[in-house]
């Protein structure tokens, strides 16, 4: 079975504020265990179902290094790793863009969902969205697992 945790919070607890719009505004560390067999790619996606307008897209990650069983902390706004891969977020910017939402809002819920891929994404074109990064990866998700944490402000 497929399971993500992060170092820097547990599930259902609030998300640290170095990983927010309000702090340094970088990606949380992540472990993940149980990969199932035949998995060729990991896709790793931030969002946030409780924005005012729906679902908004803050991370969509691929081509990490699947077998390491982990990735390091650190990802911020246009971010360049080698084979590392980051879709445009709903702010417009390529790569992670941490929790933000309005003011006086009740805390929020951001769900890290991680996939399994039973081949590579192959076909995104420069600059493609986290929404066209979901739907090339859709029917090559083996198993998934979501992490889900909150914040407000």
């Amino acid at each position: 079975m497929l399971v993500l945790t992060s170092p820097d919070f547990n599930p259902g607890e609030t998300i640290p504020q170095r990983f927010t719009c309000d702090g340094d505004n970088v990606s949380p560390a992540f472990r993940w265990t149980g990969l199932p067999e035949g998995t060729q790619q990991l896709l790793l996606v931030c969002d946030d179902p409780d924005a005012p307008g729906g679902v908004f897209h803050h991370w969509a990650a691929w081509g990490f290094d699947a077998d390491s069983g982990f990735l390091h902390a650190g990802f911020g706004p246009e971010s360049l790793e080698p084979g590392f891969s980051q879709a445009v977020n709903d702010f417009g910017k390529p790569g992670y863009a941490g929790p933000c939402p309005p003011e006086g809002d009740a805390p929020h819920s951001y769900h890290f969902r991680l996939s399994a891929l039973n081949e590579p994404i192959t076909a995104a074109a420069p600059g493609a969205t986290v929404e066209e990064i979901i739907a090339l990866a859709q029917p090559k998700v083996i198993e998934f697992t979501e992490l889900v944490g909150i914040y407000g402000r």
